[in-house]
């Protein structure tokens, strides 16, 4: 699967999309057997599904992010709610001047808590910007995909995100997740951090995680995504 736009100038220019796609990860610790990129994999493999299947402008992904809650495993970088809120504020005014009025942020890393509010706060005049995969979505796909973990226990490299590494980016997947299962209660996550909750920066089951489940949570998102579209487009 190509996770990464090669468009050229020119392709850009005879697409003349009306709506692009901006893929926003992280790089921090998914345990011991994910890439610290692996939010960024899993925007960018939702984001490619969606632009090829709606035909939109897919957009290099934004890589690092907001996850102060991993600060305590090595190799964890994090940028400022505000600075990822000037990056979303650039990227759409760029893309006004070049005639692209409608922007999809598909987001990798539930600690980007302030994407809600820029786009909260972007449609007040109307629908210009969307941020996806939601709950609702979410649910569905791990539903169509047949995850046996719910959203809550699998909240960190757990089940759904193993597999749809599996499923798209296989050799990234160190060995030993099957044996990588930690569940724990983490109410107090925006405090603590993840180290209060667990010591292998994994809450979930890696264990149940299979590249068909990836593939059809990939495909489920996707085929979800058309609501959203509407929305913008209509």
């Amino acid at each position: 699967m190509n996770l990464w736009t090669t468009a050229t100038t020119t392709e850009a220019g005879r697409h003349a999309a009306s709506v692009a796609v901006l893929p926003v990860g992280s790089f921090e610790q998914h345990g011991s057997h994910l890439p610290l990129a692996t939010d960024t994999i899993v925007a960018s493999a939702i984001a490619a599904a969606v632009a090829d299947r709606y035909d939109l402008l897919l957009l290099p992904p934004i890589t690092i992010s907001c996850s102060h809650e991993h600060a305590a495993w090595p190799g964890t970088v994090s940028i400022s709610a505000r600075t990822l809120d000037a990056i979303i504020t650039d990227v759409r005014e760029s893309l006004q001047r070049s005639g692209v009025e409608r922007l999809v942020i598909v987001n990798g890393h539930g600690g980007n808590y302030v994407l809600s509010n820029i786009v909260q706060q972007a449609n007040v005049a109307g629908p210009q910007l969307a941020l996806f995969p939601n709950r609702t979505a979410w649910e569905t796909a791990c539903q169509d995909a047949g995850i046996v973990s719910t959203l809550h226990d699998d909240m960190h490299a757990g089940e759904i995100e193993t597999s749809i590494l599996l499923h798209v980016a296989p050799e990234t997947v160190r060995d030993g997740y099957e044996l990588g299962d930690h569940v724990a209660e983490h109410p107090h996550l925006l405090t603590l951090g993840m180290g209060a909750y667990t010591e292998s920066g994994v809450i979930g089951r890696p264990s149940l995680a299979a590249s068909g489940k990836g593939q059809r949570i990939v495909e489920s998102l996707a085929a979800s995504f058309r609501s959203t579209l509407d929305l913008l487009v209509s």
